[in-house]
């Protein structure tokens, strides 16, 4: 009983850490920000406005 009780977190570690791997190979890579990609030039020009008004508020 002992020898269960040391075995079975030991085991749920190791299957949860294949599962994990396993997810990984399957599941596709995300873009890195998707949206910077399709963003339009009137978004791009929005943001440089609202980044200028932070910059010159510090």
């Amino acid at each position: 009983m002992a020898i269960l009780a040391v075995l079975m977190p030991v085991l749920m570690l190791v299957v949860m850490l294949a599962l994990g791997r396993y997810e990984e190979l399957m599941l596709p890579i995300p873009a890195e920000e998707p949206e910077a990609a399709t963003a339009t030039p009137h978004q791009v020009a929005e943001q440089a406005e609202d980044r200028e008004m932070f910059e010159a508020r510090t």
